[in-house]
This record gives structure tokens, C-alpha cells and sequence, in this order.
């Protein structure tokens, strides 16, 4: 088994950005001459995901165009999350409410993805099949995170998490199964109100990525990636 469609999170307001994000929204800022966006396309379609949805909000016509003019191989329908923005767990909902699928790889486009992460991910995805799962995160270990300044998220043991040290941070990839958000309707709430329930419960599953982890954080992240 394998997951078939894959979600950008592209709506926010990039606000910790400013001001780069007062004419561009985030997922469209450039390292390398290549966008954040395009990054994590090319790593989607290396996973051999069958489609993408991306949401937008803030400026959403430039990601329309933008995805329109590169012309990408793999299928990519854009959402918009409506009249207000709804946060990360309403607008994964609203996705996936279009799709007829049940499990979906999630990504947030402000980590810098690349090739490094592919076989990684490829694991996590064999390893929630394989223990018939509803949920997995991919974390990393706080000492390889460019951003020194990042706070840990959770604890790690046995892949599964909990918040004892606060030693790993969520690098933005995951898969949710439809079923998480079944008694959620599509309005503005994060996707940690799904995780916190998991958690009490013991039931928030995680996978350890070894690469070193480059994430937009602010402005000031920003100009030191550039210069990588």
C-alpha cells in the first residue's frame, strides 16, 4: 500500500517573513533560485504520489499562476480555503473532503525539502502501512536543526510520542488517515487539536529523520540560508 495524494499547506500569512511576504506569499520566496513550492513538488513527485493538492489564501493568485507557468508533470488541483483562512487542520480537512482517498501525506513548505528527505519518507510511509496506523510525524532531534532557536515539540520512544523532553521537532511531513478528522467540520482550528487528543490517549505515532532540518523560522533564518 501506498499513499496516492499528498497536501501543500500554502494558505498562511508568512507574517514572521515580513517583509519578504508583503508581495509574495511564503511558499513562493526563493533559495537557489527555486521556490519553496517547487521543493517540495519535486520531492512529492519523486515519492511517486499520484496528485497534490495545494490550499491557498494569502495572495492566492500568484500560486495559481505560479503553478500554472511551470507547467509541473504530476496532477496538482489548487483549493482555496473560502472567505477566511482556516488554520492547518481546517484547511487539510477541507482537501480531503475533495478526494475519495483515505490516507494523505501532509508537508508544510517552509521546511527546505530536498532529495535527502526522500528515502525517509518513503520508511514512514512503509511503516504506518505496515503497523496499519491512522497517523505518523516526522521529527528530528533538536541538535540538527539550522535554527538553533527551535523549541522541541515532543519526546520520542519506540516511535511513538509523547511530551516528556521535548527533545524532537516536527519538520512539516505527515500522514493522516480521513478518520482523524471525522467529527470535525471545516472551519479554523490547528491540526494540534487532533494531535493533543492523540496524545492523551497515547496514540500520536512518529518517525526519526536524520537529516539536518533548514526551516524558514523569520526574516532573520531567511538571509542565513541564502547564504548556505
Amino acid at each position: 500500500m501506498k499513499v496516492n495524494t499528498a497536501l501543500i499547506l500554502c494558505a498562511g500569512y508568512g507574517k514572521r517573513l515580513l517583509p519578504l511576504t508583503l508581495k509574495k506569499p511564503k511558499p513562493l520566496l526563493e533559495l537557489k533560485h527555486k521556490t519553496l513550492l517547487e521543493k517540495c513538488i519535486n520531492l512529492i513527485a519523486k515519492l511517486n504520489v499520484k496528485k497534490i493538492i495545494i490550499n491557498t489564501f494569502y495572495m492566492e493568485e500568484q500560486i495559481f499562476e505560479f503553478v500554472k507557468k511551470k507547467n509541473f508533470s504530476i496532477d496538482i488541483e489548487i483549493i482555496r480555503d473560502g472567505k477566511k483562512i482556516l488554520n492547518t487542520g481546517g484547511g487539510i480537512l477541507n482537501m480531503i473532503q475533495k478526494s475519495s482517498d483515505n490516507d494523505f501525506l501532509v508537508f508544510n513548505p517552509d521546511t527546505v525539502w530536498s532529495e535527502n528527505y526522500l528515502d525517509e519518507i518513503l520508511k514512514m510511509e512503509n511503516f504506518y502501512f505496515s503497523n496499519k496506523l491512522n497517523n505518523i510525524l516526522l521529527l528530528v532531534k533538536k541538535d540538527l536543526c539550522f535554527d538553533k532557536n527551535l523549541k522541541g515539540d515532543f519526546d520520542l520512544k519506540i516511535n511513538q510520542i509523547n511530551r516528556d523532553n521535548k527533545e524532537f521537532t516536527f519538520i512539516g511531513c505527515q500522514i493522516l488517515n480521513k478518520k482523524l478528522f471525522k467529527n470535525y467540520k471545516v472551519n479554523d482550528f490547528p491540526i494540534s487539536e487532533i494531535w493533543n487528543k492523540l496524545l492523551s490517549r497515547n496514540q500520536l505515532n512518529g518517525f526519526e529523520s536524520l537529516n539536518k532540518f533548514y526551516h524558514l523560522t523569520n526574516f532573520e533564518v531567511f538571509n542565513k540560508l541564502k547564504d548556505l
